[in-house]
């Protein structure tokens, strides 16, 4: 069922292209501050970084950075810290 999922050596087929350190470095160059937690989830058949931001103001950032090319694809404040 699964076969075509993973190459011989156990790599996802869906490589990302940046790695999770490359995503923080980008994330904080748009928003400033603490990184709290970096998830990478599947949006729409496409990975994507989720890089959450704490500001000096103590305001919570989620960055989405698009895990084949770096792009950001959004800068959304977060209302609540779960």
């Amino acid at each position: 069922m699964y076969e075509n999922y993973y190459h011989s050596n156990g790599t996802p087929m869906y490589r990302q292209r940046i790695t999770k350190q490359q995503a923080q470095e980008i994330a904080l160059k748009r928003v400033p501050g603490t990184i709290q937690h970096v998830d990478m989830d599947l949006e729409n058949g496409v990975l994507v970084y989720e890089v959450f931001i704490l500001t000096p103001d103590n305001r919570l950032f989620e960055v989405e950075i698009l895990a084949k090319s770096g792009r950001i694809l959004k800068v959304e404040q977060e209302n609540d810290f779960d």
